[in-house]
């Protein structure tokens, strides 16, 4: 499932650190704006205890974790919907990606260069989300000229509809407010998918901090943006980019005993990293036997077929019936065989709807 998370904010607030750590890619890094032209794209396995916990009881050759991408999207400036620093071109980077991680710097430090001469996390996110609803809005205005005559004189429900979302999303630009703040019904989603909206896009805000305002667990300034992330109705968390850069070079042991030393029971990163999971609104179910142990992406939502079709699309179209038991029963009952004594393993049909943390089996005839 090739959803992406892009990594976006102004130039020098450590995205492309953050996007090194994460997929130990070697991005380029450098403390002058734009050093970022093309995206950068990382593939990311998503941490899941649950997965090691199954592989204890079924024992297989192998265990294989899911994943997610990451996009490293150039630094934006003011003026980026008109075109300022080669705004156009990132922003149709954002335009391609289905969710996006707002780098909001929330340190200082006199050798990194801030692109508007000082630290304040309200004015940068300010800058890149007037950026990204000017764009928006630019995109709406044009779609709307296209489809008002056209209402104004057909009897085609579809376009009527379609004029109808349009408006909607434009009154809501207009008054400042981003595109995800207009809610479509069912009869609009696919409209609504169609228009490619950056403002759309879930967000989550990463402040970016020193590593000593990480050792004390926030300062004033993560306070300032984690107050306007509840205000938007979206979330914040807190990375030492940094940090985690160091943490992500260190081998499996002493990764550990570094751990330890600072009171962290895993990196930042992996928090970060499901966070974003949840941000686009995905879940994990697993299959289990003796040959492996597999966790699989799907969408909050998504019903039996759908999850099968993951794994190979003829499970999907041959679909009879799933298989399936909590992972949480499995790990309360010690079996699988004592999880269908128990009565918790079930036969379920095409309208089941997946739930994260479920191990199925799936029934197919092609």
């Amino acid at each position: 499932m090739a959803l992406q998370c892009g990594i976006v904010g102004l130039p020098n607030v450590g995205k492309s650190t953050l996007f090194n750590a994460l997929t130990a890619a070697g991005a380029e890094s450098a403390n002058y704006p734009f050093c970022t032209i093309d995206p950068n794209v990382g593939v990311v396995t998503v941490p899941d205890a649950r997965l090691e916990k199954i592989s204890q009881f079924h024992k297989p050759q192998k265990q294989i974790p899911t994943a997610m991408e990451f996009v490293d999207i150039a630094g934006l400036v003011a003026g980026a919907s008109k075109g300022e620093g080669l705004g156009n071109q990132f922003l149709a980077n954002i335009r391609e990606t289905d969710a996006i991680l707002h780098v909001v710097r929330c340190f200082e430090d006199s050798n990194v260069v801030h692109v508007n001469g000082s630290v304040d996390p309200l004015r940068d996110i300010d800058v890149i989300n007037t950026e990204l609803l000017l764009a928006d809005l630019d995109s709406i205005e044009k779609r709307i000229k296209k489809t008002e005559k056209v209402a104004q004189t057909t009897k085609d429900a579809k376009i009527k509809a379609e004029y109808t979302l349009v408006k909607k999303v434009y009154d809501a630009l207009k008054e400042g407010k981003p595109a995800r703040t207009v809610i479509p019904d069912e009869t609009e989603e696919k409209m609504y998918k169609e228009l490619h909206l950056l403002t759309s896009k879930p967000v989550l805000y990463v402040c970016n901090v020193s590593e000593d305002d990480f050792s004390a667990g926030g300062s004033d300034l993560v306070k300032l943006v984690e107050q306007r992330a509840a205000e938007e109705n979206n979330h914040s968390l807190m990375v030492c980019s940094s940090l985690e850069s160091e943490i992500a070079q260190l081998d499996d042991e002493e990764k550990k005993e570094f751990l330890e030393s600072i009171g962290a029971e895993e990196p930042g990163l992996h928090r970060l990293i499901r966070e974003s999971y949840k941000l686009l609104n995905l879940i994990t179910f697993f299959t289990a036997g003796e040959k492996e142990v597999r966790a699989w992406t799907v969408q909050q939502g998504a019903k039996a077929p759908k999850a099968a079709g993951v794994i190979h699309t003829d499970f999907e179209k041959g679909f009879i019936r799933a298989e399936t038991y909590h992972c949480n029963d499995l790990f309360e009952l010690k079996s699988e065989s004592a999880v269908k004594e128990a009565g918790k393993y079930r036969s379920e049909g095409k309208e089941y709807l997946v739930k994260d943390g479920d191990i199925m089996l799936f029934r197919f005839n092609v």
